[in-house]
C-alpha cells in the first residue's frame, strides 16, 4: 500500500527554522521525483520545490535561498529545509511522489 506521511510542522516565530520530512511506504522514493507543496488558508496549493531523481532540486522563487530540499534514500525520506521563515510562509505542507499525496503538516510562522 503506497502511503506519504509528511512530518515536522509547527508553531515557529518568524526568523526561525523548521525541518519537514515526508516518509513513503510501498514504493521507493528515489526512483521518482518528489515534490512540496503548500497551502496557505483560503489559497489554492501551489508548489514549492521538487527533488529529480538525479537530486537536482528546483524552487519557486520566494523561497530560493531559504528552503533546502533533500532525500536520504535509506529511510525513504524526504526533507524539507526551512530557514528564515516568514509569516507569508504559513500554510499546511504536503509532499507527492509517484503522484501520490500525504495528508500534510501545518505550518504556522507568527510572533
Amino acid at each position: 500500500q503506497v502511503q506519504l506521511v509528511e512530518s515536522g510542522g509547527g508553531l515557529v516565530q518568524p526568523g526561525g527554522s523548521l525541518r519537514l520530512s515526508c516518509t513513503a511506504s510501498g514504493f521507493t522514493f528515489n526512483w521518482y521525483t518528489t515534490t512540496w507543496y503548500r497551502q496557505a488558508p483560503g489559497k489554492e496549493r501551489v508548489f514549492v520545490g521538487s527533488i529529480s531523481i538525479a537530486g537536482a532540486t528546483n524552487y519557486v522563487d520566494s523561497v530560493k535561498g531559504r528552503f533546502t530540499i533533500s532525500r536520504d534514500n535509506a529511510k525513504n525520506t524526504v526533507y524539507l529545509q526551512m530557514n528564515s521563515l516568514k509569516p507569508e510562509d504559513t500554510a499546511v505542507y504536503y509532499c507527492n511522489g509517484k503522484n501520490y499525496w500525504g495528508k500534510g503538516t501545518l505550518v504556522t510562522v507568527s510572533s
